[in-house]
């Protein structure tokens, strides 16, 4: 008999597997890139933060909301080329 007994992931990270790839890509091209014009919400943040400017809660709150899916597709491509 074995000693080893089947890995089963992390329950966190069994939360990433169930979630489609095309589902991620399309809340990154959309709520992650929103609004589209004058300049994505995100680059916006992004340029905020780097300025030193990003000080409002409601920015911080942006920031997150904007950049979480841009993260969760991050993390859903590693953990792809990882496996």
């Amino acid at each position: 008999m074995s000693d080893t007994a089947p890995q089963r992931p992390e329950p966190s990270m069994h939360l990433l597997d169930q979630i489609p790839l095309n589902l991620v890509i399309l809340a990154a091209l959309t709520l992650g890139l929103a609004p589209f014009f004058p300049e994505p919400h995100i680059w916006e943040k992004l340029k905020m933060l780097a300025a030193g400017s990003l000080t409002r809660p409601v920015d911080i709150f942006d920031l997150l909301l904007h950049g979480l899916p841009f993260l969760l597709l991050a993390a859903k491509l590693a953990r792809k080329a990882l496996a």
